[in-house]
């Protein structure tokens, strides 16, 4: 039986507490042998719309990837390989979205960080009525990482300019967030009951945690409140190479509001956690939010999946949830420089349907026919 902490009291239904209890809770090259059997799917290409099949990786050689609807159209980025640009690519299909051509919409030279800085984990969102990306950007040094923001000039995403807006901006006395050398990062937002919210990843004592925050009416680049602390690594599958919580992503379903999260380090050990609140509760209430203690989607070697995280969801081409999610096809780490995991670039977008159990608990599971179903190698790029 899998079982959850509750981090006060766990809520199920508003206005009543319960201890919830259940059955069913749940980046260089890789060698030529290791490259799993591909078949291909060009007639999932050429029509995406034949059926619901999604071709599997979706997207190569993008970490954190994130996939975002918008009045029908998907518009998909994630971290690029070299980490140093932001890239948009947008398609009327999921399936579209593996044929698109990225446009650059921004490199880190065009701000005012580090040169030998990074871009990490955009995220495209229409907030407030405003076209906004958050990223996290090497600013103030190579390390020193922080989540800034992009905001279109116009409606068009992919034509109309985009203007770098620098860090978002601290709650009006708070001290905590944006301290110099202090890295924070993954940050992703979401609605509920009219107000709109943050949770990103902070490493404060070099151990990364979730905290979340509440944005200013109108203004999706200042807080209104300042961090609260939301997840903290505590099970030993956060606590793998590293103690880590990063990578937050957003799902609402059947009155709740989920949120998956990575931990520990990046490499095969990496894996999706969960917490969840229900939607009438105020989600900087910490005592109302509940954490699995078990990682809801890991390291599977027998469908060559191996350290899953950083995902997003999405509505699918059939109104269907989708997960879109980063992983390795090989174990260990085949790095550019040394061991890094940051420098194994070979972490690949792929789609997986999310379905619910009876209690409108999110389930996260591949199938053979689900994944490597497309042509791909793994390679290094080649600066530019």
């Amino acid at each position: 039986m899998k079982r959850f902490l509750a981090l006060a009291c766990g809520v199920l239904l508003c206005g009543s507490a319960v201890l919830i209890s259940n059955g069913n809770a749940a980046s260089a090259p890789a060698a030529a042998d290791s490259a799993p059997a591909a078949r291909t799917v060009n007639a999932i290409v050429d029509d995406p719309h034949v059926n619901s099949e999604y071709i599997s990786p979706l997207v190569t050689l993008r970490a954190d990837p994130y996939l975002y609807k918008h009045e029908g159209t998907y518009y998909f980025t994630g971290s690029h390989p070299l980490y140093d640009r932001i890239e948009l690519t947008s398609a009327d299909s999921v399936n579209g979205i593996a044929a698109a051509v990225p446009k650059q919409i921004w490199h880190k030279n065009d701000g005012d960080g580090a040169q030998d800085g990074f871009i990490w984990a955009p995220e495209i969102h229409y907030i407030m009525g405003r076209w906004i990306i958050y990223f996290a950007y090497s600013i103030e040094g190579t390390w020193d990482i922080k989540c800034c923001a992009l905001e279109c000039t116009g409606q068009d995403p992919m034509q109309d300019a985009w203007e770098y807006k620098g860090k978002i901006q601290n709650a009006e006395g708070d001290t905590f967030f944006n301290q110099g050398g202090i890295m924070n990062l993954d940050m992703t937002v979401f609605e509920n009951n009219g107000e709109w919210y943050a949770i990103w990843a902070e490493k404060p004592g070099g151990t990364s945690n979730l905290y979340i925050a509440r944005f200013e009416k109108d203004n999706p680049l200042k807080f209104a409140t300042a961090p609260l602390l939301l997840s903290t690594p505590t099970y030993s599958w956060e606590k793998s190479g590293e103690n880590v919580d990063e990578g937050p992503a957003v799902l609402k379903h059947a009155g709740k509001i989920f949120v998956s999260f990575s931990g520990s380090a990046t490499g095969e050990n990496y894996c999706m956690g969960l917490l969840e609140i229900d939607e009438c509760e105020d989600p900087l209430d910490i005592s109302k939010w509940t954490k699995y203690d078990m990682p809801v989607f890991r390291t599977d070697p027998d469908l060559k999946i191996y350290g899953p995280g950083h995902n997003c969801f999405v509505e699918g081409d059939n109104g269907e949830q989708l997960c879109i999610v980063h992983f390795r096809d090989y174990s260990g780490i085949k790095s550019t420089q040394g061991t890094q995991s940051l420098f194994d670039y070979n972490r690949h977008a792929h789609v997986m349907k999310v379905t619910f159990d009876r209690r409108g608990m999110p389930q996260f599971t591949l199938t053979e026919d689900e994944v490597y179903n497309s042509q791909f190698s793994d390679h290094i790029p080649q600066a530019s």
